[in-house]
């Protein structure tokens, strides 16, 4: 067993929204997020105040505790205040995709049993559909304003008291991320106030930020990556938050330049941008203090020509997943020149970690030695929302989540990730789940069969690649055709990026497909 070299962490007992703005009185008028486009900043007084009134709002439009609400909205200034109002009132907070289609906001809606959403105007067609389709929604309010929905805005001169909830952190689900932990279709990932929480306070002593530093949002808020490191963990050491609703390249970096960006938490997409591409050369970057990579594996070169380009550190890296809320490793800030090429990190403080043989998964193993990475501590999952054999199969009788990912500590450590159990496809950080693809292409009149697997494409990025066996009416369907049906049906990170057209799918005398028999020669697309 390998256990942090840190100081264990005491859980922290508190709501989500005291946890990261009980200090916001003390930053008063220190700006807390600013928009990245507009300059349009709200203070850490007005987040504060804001959030407090717009809980108000929603208690006395009837959200009460052990509501689920959803929350389907781009990175803007606004997140934050929705996420901290939901809670404060005793919300759970399902947090959605603002690209996924009605069909699939739907679902988690269904699923999550939501009674209310939090969306904003160019996204309300969708989120009425879904709405619709779901059934059971009472309401669907909007941050910024649309005619006959009531605005988080007009709730700021809300009369009505504060709501004071009874919220057991403990037991309480704060967050409900949907996730398709090591296979399968999305499911919802339980995160209680005090997980969470608690996971901030863990990441505090590796990764420490306060007044004056400036940290980048680029990456979804509704994602736990940038939920936990873009939103909670600045708010709540008094960071400024600039937000950006979407990546582009010119704007993002402009961004840098123009608010003095001191920190970056960015996927390996952005770290190749900032590596290879032209642009970068003309803007003034230097106010830049660090990059730290998560949500796929960044491959070494990559980190160390990004940082040999751009004077810093070397490029970061930490480790986690949804069910971990999320953060198990991290290269620490002040290691990171030290840190091995390639390594994800030491483990936290208040974690333990054992790897376990692939072929005998009762046997522990030791330094050196590859196998899958299992993780006990105070940030494991409550569990999936409703599939208690689902959680069975994560979290085992000890407390101990198989991560389903393959990895080995050296004599320093530091964990290594080789390779993943599991069979789940990471598109730029986005989970894509082969089994959800496949069943939508069975819809298809004219395939036979079908398996989808990850490769990875020229910008090192794992794509979708389907193998299709047609039916014998169908010999002329293209792989146009068969693309764009799954574009039409899924959110855009979730289309099919190849195909190939083959007899059959090689499966086990069980029916599970043997993907590998299909990933063997295609490493690469």
């Amino acid at each position: 067993m390998f256990r942090s070299e840190y100081a264990d962490v005491a859980a922290v007992d508190l709501p989500i929204h005291d946890a990261v703005l009980g200090r916001a009185a003390a930053y008063g008028d220190a700006p807390a997020l600013i928009d990245g486009t507009d300059g349009t900043t709200l203070t850490y007084e007005q987040l504060d105040r804001f959030h407090r009134r717009v809980a108000a709002g929603l208690a006395e439009a009837g959200v009460r505790k052990g509501d689920v609400l959803a929350l389907h909205s781009p990175n803007t200034i606004a997140f934050p205040t929705a996420f901290y109002a939901a809670t404060r009132a005793g919300a759970s907070v399902t947090t959605v995709h603002p690209l996924a289609t009605p069909e699939e906001f739907a679902k988690q809606l269904t699923d999550s049993a939501a009674r209310w959403i939090v969306t904003v105007s160019p996204l309300l067609q969708a989120a009425r559909r879904a709405a619709e389709l779901a059934g059971g929604v009472r309401e669907i309010f909007v941050c910024d304003s649309a005619p006959g929905h009531r605005s988080l805005i007009d709730m700021l001169s809300s009369t009505a008291p504060e709501p004071a909830v009874d919220i057991d952190p403990a037991e309480d689900v704060a967050a409900l991320p949907y996730s398709s932990g090591t296979t399968g279709i999305p499911k919802g990932v339980m995160l209680t106030h005090r997980q969470i929480a608690t996971n901030l306070a863990q990441l505090e002593s590796v990764m420490p930020a306060g007044p004056g530093e400036r940290i980048l949002a680029v990456l979804p808020f509704f994602h736990i990556y940038g939920l936990t490191a873009l939103m909670n963990a600045p708010l709540r050491l008094g960071a400024t938050v600039v937000v950006l609703p979407r990546f582009e390249l010119d704007t993002f970096l402009a961004a840098i330049q123009n608010h003095r960006i001191t920190g970056l938490y960015v996927a390996p997409p952005i770290v190749l941008a900032l590596a290879k591409h032209p642009a970068v050369e003309q803007y003034d970057l230097s106010s830049l203090k660090y990059i730290l990579s998560a949500a796929a594996p960044l491959d070494a070169q990559l980190a160390a020509a990004c940082s040999r380009r751009l004077g810093l550190p070397p490029v970061g890296q930490a480790y986690g997943m949804t069910e971990l809320s999320p953060g198990t490793h991290v290269v620490p800030r002040e290691a990171m020149r030290d840190a091995p090429p390639g390594t994800v990190g030491k483990l936290i403080a208040g974690t333990e970690m054992r790897i376990v043989s692939l072929d005998d998964p009762d046997k522990d193993l030791g330094v050196g030695e590859s196998g899958e990475i299992l993780i006990r501590g105070p940030q494991v999952m409550k569990g999936y929302l409703g599939r208690p054999d689902a959680t069975a199969a994560m979290i085992d009788a000890d407390g101990w989540l198989h991560t389903g990912d393959v990895g080995h500590v050296d004599e320093g450590g530091w964990l290594f990730v080789v390779d993943r159990v599991k069979e789940l496809i990471k598109y730029k950080g986005f989970q894509v789940a082969p089994a959800e693809l496949e069943a939508l292409l069975l819809t298809h009149p004219g395939i036979a069969d079908a398996a989808v697997i990850g490769v990875y494409n020229d910008d090192n990025n794992e794509v979708p690649h389907a193998f299709v066996v047609r039916q014998p009416t169908a010999t002329d369907l293209s792989e146009g055709e068969v693309m764009m049906y799954v574009a039409e049906r899924v959110a855009p990170y979730k289309r099919v990026r190849r195909v190939t057209f083959i007899d059959g799918v090689p499966r086990a005398a069980s029916g599970k497909i043997l993907r590998r028999q299909l990933r063997e020669p295609r490493e690469r697309a």
